[in-house]
């Protein structure tokens, strides 16, 4: 029994979606700060549009919709059936 733990808790750590969640997250807020802050000679190169502000946004929005799905359908552990070859 609680080695069917051990192995859902390890399941639920390394989930890929926890890692790109978390990096699109971190990503946005960086991308979004800077984007706010953005002189008005950027904004003109981007054809007059805040692009880091929404790039910003839309990482942000993707990360935090990935840490959701993962805490709502979390990993389980797949089944692990002992399988024995006698071919001795």
């Amino acid at each position: 029994m609680s080695e069917k733990i051990d192995t859902t808790h390890a399941a639920r750590l390394f989930d890929v979606r926890r890692v790109i969640g978390g990096l699109f997250t971190v990503y946005g807020v960086i991308v979004t700060i800077v984007g706010i802050f953005d002189s008005q000679a950027e904004i003109d190169k981007a054809a007059g549009v805040r692009i880091n502000l929404w790039i910003g946004i839309g990482m942000l929005v993707l990360g935090l919709l990935f840490l959701l799905w993962q805490k709502v359908r979390p990993a389980e552990a797949p089944d692990q059936e002992l399988t024995t070859n006698d071919t001795e």
